[in-house]
């Protein structure tokens, strides 16, 4: 790589190549032992789409007319307005009908909704497409590329951004940034730290004990961090910061998905959370837990944790603390409609997904009645056909909302949370709002999402129209 003779050529005064440089060899030697490791993800996505290297020319102002909004917030559409889109911002927002920029591109809605792009705070983009089975044997390369074709599918589903609620995403966060391939908006959170024996540890029980102390597969790709004492956790909490993380993912009870690590089981002390939160705070970022039981929010609670991941089986006096301590509560409506499992569980991990199912219309009852501050995220894991339904597992949220409060969840109150990052936010202005100098992500909707929420579970009929930065990525108007 980058060089025309061996590396153990002597170097030779000459006024061409520049390979011969002793920097030039020692970044070849440096990307050489990059490439089969980490490195190797973001030179295989830029490979498959060298085109987007080319520096593009600047893009012209944007000005979309004739819509009906809803802004992120308000409780209805609002008429009468015009967007004008200029270097990935929102430039202004503007009523009457005023000329628009010399030069601009108009785009005439035909009367349809335009919204902000929907924001998923509990999305998986490594795991969401890929049956684990592949995961824990597949090659890296494979892995990433796979994701990278998921990543296109969540944009085109209208979801802008998303939080990685655990999964090695850096690389393809960077390749999404660079504009290498197309994809929503990472707010990594890096290895999903657990415990010996908790949700996430994934080692087959002949890889115990760890030789030496080594690291398991799934350690050593990323997909996940173990963790046992304050000073380890401390550790596994600063390599993630390292690597870019927005914020840090921890599990303090047993999950669904690990088949030996029961729901009820609390897998981290509150030392071990409160190392985490201390390591995360000194760095402007906070701490985000999956934890379903009472127990296991209440220590995460005590413990300084800012954001509960799940929590489907915590009681009413839990719910009351989260809202009295202003704990946000990022949850999802399992169980519902095409998600509700039909046979008879015959495995420990179906019985706990029946139970987990069992409590969802408790943890949203309990949530409105508390004032809990609520995110939407879908967990679609594992599954390239579950992965479709991301749109449709927000629609299920009108069994407690009204579809304004359930758009203004996914939106303006999910980018809320997103800035919740702070200093490690990846990216600096406004999500989820449709208002001058927010980010440019919109969606343009057949219909009335006030009216049917359920037009978000059809995206390829009605998102005419979607946009990320200003880049449009689809546009069917013409059609």
């Amino acid at each position: 790589m980058f060089a025309c003779a061996p590396e153990t050529a002597t170097p030779a005064g000459h006024a061409g190549c520049l390979c011969h440089r002793p920097e030039i060899r020692a970044l070849t030697r440096r990307l050489g032992r990059e490439m089969s490791r980490r490195g190797f993800v973001a030179a295989s996505l830029a490979s498959v789409a060298a085109p987007a290297l080319a520096q593009p020319a600047a893009p012209r102002p944007l000005l979309l007319t004739n819509f009906r909004l809803f802004d992120g917030t308000s409780p209805a559409l609002r008429d009468g307005l015009r967007v004008l889109v200029q270097g990935g911002r929102i430039a202004a927002l503007t009523p009457g009908n005023p000329a628009p920029p010399e030069g601009a591109q108009v785009i005439d809605c035909g009367g349809r909704t335009l919204m902000p792009g929907l924001i998923d705070a509990h999305w998986h983009s490594l795991f969401a497409g890929i049956p684990l089975p592949v995961l824990l044997t597949a090659d890296a390369g494979y892995i990433q590329l796979t994701a990278a074709a998921e990543a296109k599918r969540t944009l085109l589903r209208g979801f802008t951004t998303v939080r990685d609620a655990g999964g090695p995403s850096f690389a393809l966060k960077q390749a999404i940034d660079e504009g290498l391939v197309p994809g929503p908006r990472i707010y990594p959170s890096g290895a999903m730290i657990t415990s010996t024996g908790g949700h996430g540890d994934f080692r087959p029980v002949g890889d115990f004990p760890s030789p030496g102390g080594g690291r398991s597969a799934t350690e050593r790709t990323g997909g996940s961090g173990i963790a046992d004492g304050p000073d380890e956790m401390r550790r596994r909490v600063r390599e993630q910061l390292l690597q870019g993380a927005s914020q840090i993912k921890l599990t303090t009870t047993g999950g669904v998905s690990t088949p030996r690590s029961p729901l009820d089981a609390l897998t981290l002390t509150e030392g071990e959370i409160r190392a985490a939160v201390d390591a995360a705070s000194d760095w402007g970022s906070y701490v985000m837990v999956h934890a379903y039981t009472s127990a296991g929010v209440a220590r995460a609670v005590e413990a300084g944790v800012r954001c509960i991941e799940h929590g489907h089986l915590m009681d009413e006096a839990t719910a009351a603390r989260l809202a009295e301590k202003g704990i946000w509560l990022s949850t999802q409506p399992f169980g519902q409609g095409d998600f509700a499992p039909e046979a008879a569980p015959t495995t420990q991990g179906e019985r706990d997904q029946r139970e987990v199912y069992a409590g969802t219309d408790r943890i949203y009852t309990l949530a409105r009645r508390h004032g809990v501050k609520t995110a939407f995220g879908s967990d679609l894991l594992f599954s390239a056909a579950l992965a479709t339904r991301q749109g449709l597992m927000l629609s299920h949220l009108t069994r407690w909302y009204s579809p304004a409060e359930a758009l203004r969840m996914a939106t303006a109150t999910n980018g809320e949370l997103m800035a919740m990052s702070g200093p490690r936010n990846p990216y600096d202005g406004k999500l989820g709002m449709v208002e001058a100098g927010a980010f440019a992500d919109l969606l343009l909707v057949e219909g009335n999402p006030l009216d049917n929420l359920a037009l978000l579970a059809e995206p390829e009929r009605n998102l005419r129209l979607i946009m990320k930065d200003g880049q449009i990525h689809k546009n069917t108007l013409a059609a």
